[in-house]
């Protein structure tokens, strides 16, 4: 089966902030009102794994692997209202994926609808391709031992 994510290209996400995954853990131990929001698709989320503590909202998602129209409010629901907390202590968010590329696109879409400390999480739950086209030897959510579970 082709991969239906091969083909996504980065994009520039001005308003989206990067973090490494150790960063993101540890602040979400700090500041619990924090979210860690896993964007991959359902398939993903439940047989790949995924961080302890992730709230699953899809980006792009099967079976049409089509943007999901209803994320950015899934999202402000999350947040019962937080989105307008502009205080150095509204909650920030954490969005997750594969490799750290979808995020920045949802990341953006977050910022474009107004939701600030938003965060994407570099190298994502499985990490970079390695030279045997592998994932989870070079990085990731799990390469660096961090809480995760799978069904």
């Amino acid at each position: 089966m082709k991969d239906p994510l091969a083909n996504q290209k980065t994009v520039p996400a001005p308003g989206v902030r990067r973090i490494r995954p150790q960063e993101a853990h540890q602040r979400l131990q700090e500041r619990p009102r924090d979210l860690l929001i896993d964007i991959r698709s359902t398939m993903e989320f439940l047989f790949v794994g995924h961080p302890q503590g992730a709230i699953h909202i899809p980006w792009i998602d099967e079976p049409d692997w089509t943007v999901n129209p209803h994320f950015v409010p899934q999202v402000r629901k999350l947040l019962l209202g937080g989105a307008e907390d502009h205080s150095e202590d509204a909650p920030a968010l954490y969005l997750i994926c594969r490799s750290g590329k979808r995020t920045l696109a949802a990341g953006q879409a977050l910022v474009d609808a107004g939701i600030e400390n938003v965060y994407s999480v570099d190298e994502g739950f499985e990490g970079p391709l390695d030279e045997h086209h592998q994932r989870s030897t070079r990085g990731g959510w799990r390469y660096h031992g961090l809480p995760w579970e799978q069904c």
